[in-house]
């Protein structure tokens, strides 16, 4: 579609703050003509999982301040609070604690203001995670606890069995944790591991089309390049 045609629509609610039409008016009619009058209303993918990769960005690249219109958008999608607080949890081991502890604050912000209580958050505490206290401290006294045995007790045998995210849903974390922080070398495995979990190739390219717009056109192309080859495999 040509420039001249887009500039003929008709312009969608504005969503872009008036700061950014005075400052950037470009900027602000890409905002509510493409990225919100377009993109996020594309039905080829849902609106929550344009919320869950969104946020999963968002968290992954601490960009708190676009936290607190996000995190509203994915209750208004169908993200529940316990999802919300779980894909922050997930993220904290694979984003790092700092960026995971940020997003906490904003969250609880945003549950506040719309009266959401902290106990609609229902999350386990894993208290029988494999690697128990008693067994840390025994093998801190033997060296410590290596990285492998962390990943598997705790990553591969305790989180990635939670209840409160799905599958299917962590795998899309997975994958677009990996694009927006532009770690290409497990992508290719993310993805089989993601059709492997119920992701559609559909799906797994329409949310890189989206990310595109939050992580930038650069990282996903560079990821587009790794993530067709395995949908072309496995088609």
């Amino acid at each position: 579609m040509s420039q001249q045609n887009l500039k003929t629509r008709p312009v969608p609610t504005r969503v872009a703050p008036d700061l950014i039409h005075e400052a950037t008016p470009g900027l602000g009619w890409y905002t509510d003509n493409i990225l919100f009058g377009e993109v996020w209303e594309d039905k080829a993918l849902s609106k929550r999982d344009r919320s869950l990769v969104t946020i999963t960005c968002l968290i992954t690249r601490a960009y708190t301040g676009q936290l607190t219109g996000h995190f509203n958008r994915a209750l208004n999608h169908g993200m529940t609070p316990t999802e919300i607080a779980e894909v922050i949890t997930h993220l904290a081991f694979y984003a790092g604690w700092p960026p995971a502890m940020s997003a906490i604050s904003v969250m609880q912000q945003v549950f506040a203001s719309r009266n959401v209580g902290l106990d609609q958050v229902v999350q386990s505490t894993s208290a029988d995670l494999a690697l128990g206290q008693a067994t840390v401290a025994q093998r801190a006294g033997a060296g410590g606890v290596t990285l492998a045995e962390y990943t598997r007790q705790v990553l591969e045998e305790d989180l990635w069995l939670r209840k409160e995210l799905a599958i299917r849903d962590r795998s899309l974390v997975m994958i677009a944790t990996l694009v927006a922080k532009g770690q290409l070398g497990a992508l290719a495995a993310r993805v089989e591991q993601g059709l492997d979990n119920g992701l559609l190739a559909q799906d797994l390219r329409e949310a890189l089309t989206h990310l595109a717009f939050y992580a930038g056109w650069v990282r996903v192309n560079a990821a587009l390049a790794v993530v067709e080859p395995v949908l072309q495999r496995r088609a």
